[in-house]
């Protein structure tokens, strides 16, 4: 292969890897996945870490807890009055729960303490505070398109939430 024409990873290309995502020496998750390089798609320190990268290659990226899902906030544990709940709601501490406001937005909390009146609810993301170690390797690489780079991320069958089956955001009507 021509070294010149050689693609890295770099702003506005798709790029699809593997990866093994491991915290505290455990492994969290793992699979492949693809996303739009520069966008914001992946989590920062991942994205930076990856800059440069070539197919076939394989990176240990180490990304501080700032750069991932950031530190954990005091501020987003917050008391709920327990009769905002059904009646029969069962809380299981520390266990992730969807839930949904009176504006019908639906989010995730984590019961960390309960008493008679009072639920507290941890709104940080499961892994706010934790440094994350990732090994990916990159299978392929390849120039965004203008559809992708102007929607900011890569989409299948069409544009995000499209039923229509469009190739252009930028034209969608739906």
């Amino acid at each position: 292969m021509n070294k010149e024409l050689e693609l890295i990873v770099e702003d506005n290309t798709a790029v699809e890897m593997d990866y093994i995502l491991t915290v505290d020496g455990e492994i969290a998750d793992e699979g492949r996945l693809e996303y739009l390089q520069g966008h914001g798609n992946i989590i920062a320190g991942l994205e930076k870490g990856l800059e440069g990268a070539k197919v076939g290659e394989t990176r240990n990226v180490h990304v501080l807890a700032a750069d991932a899902y950031g530190e954990h906030d005091p501020k987003r544990v917050l008391p709920v009055n327990r009769s905002s709940f059904p009646e029969d709601f069962e809380f299981k501490l520390g266990e992730p729960m969807r839930i949904r406001d009176a504006s019908g937005l639906v989010f995730q909390a984590i019961p960390v303490a309960l008493s008679e009146e009072i639920v507290e609810l941890d709104l940080n993301h499961p892994m706010a505070g934790k440094d994350l170690d990732f090994e990916v390797t990159i299978l392929n690489i390849r120039p965004a398109t203008e559809a992708e780079i102007a929607n900011g991320s890569l989409h299948f069958g069409g544009c995000a939430g499209c039923s229509q089956g469009c190739d252009d955001p930028s034209t969608c009507g739906g």
